[in-house]
């Protein structure tokens, strides 16, 4: 008897309370690793102002992304890419995201992903950047080299003709949003608050 509350003290003693933070105070759980910038950056206000902060921004996600000239608008501070399909561990030499897990992600899965840049004006002066990437995942009906039961037959056509025009807004049915990459957002946010701290 002795021996079993001695053996369920100790159990209690070092695996601690399971439970997480109450609601009435809630603590942070996860916490922003070291050299991790801030969402959004806070960039002071330069001698050239606006149009320097804006083209550096274009400047460091056209490394990444393929700038959507129709998404993008100078006076509104925003900033948006066309999608491209995400580089997996197959593709190193290809910017991408530093994720180690996004990047096995998308060596299994076809990911594509685009980035929206939002630049508004601080009260003080200066301008905060905030940058968002968005992953989405392609939605197939069914494995593009899938070989079984088409032996014979085949049920779809082999010329595919659409007739509907197809706007950029519009809705792609075939991928299916998956959240965002917080690394390659990181990646971004800081290589923006570094240029701006170097005067480059």
């Amino acid at each position: 008897m002795q021996r079993t509350l001695l053996i369920g003290g100790l159990t209690l003693c070092l695996c601690g309370c399971v439970s997480g933070p109450m609601i009435e105070n809630p603590v942070p759980l996860l916490t922003a690793p070291a050299g991790t910038a801030s969402t959004p950056v806070f960039l002071p206000q330069s001698a050239l102002g606006y149009p320097r902060v804006f083209e550096k921004c274009l400047d460091v996600v056209g490394d990444y992304f393929e700038i959507d000239p129709a998404g993008t608008n100078r006076y509104a501070g925003i900033i948006r890419t066309k999608s491209r399909i995400a580089p997996g561990i197959e593709q190193p030499w290809k910017m991408g995201s530093p994720s180690l897990y996004q990047r096995l992600l998308a060596f299994k899965q076809t990911i594509r992903h685009r980035a929206v840049l939002e630049i508004t004006t601080g009260r003080d002066g200066g301008y905060f950047v905030d940058v968002k990437v968005l992953n989405e995942l392609e939605d197939l009906a069914q494995p593009t080299r899938a070989t079984a039961g088409q032996a014979t037959f085949r049920l779809e056509s082999t010329v595919e003709r659409q007739f509907d025009v197809v706007e950029p807004g519009q809705f792609d049915a075939s991928w299916i949003p998956i959240g965002r990459d917080l690394a390659l957002e990181q990646v971004i946010l800081e290589r923006i608050s570094r240029l701006d701290c170097e005067g480059k």
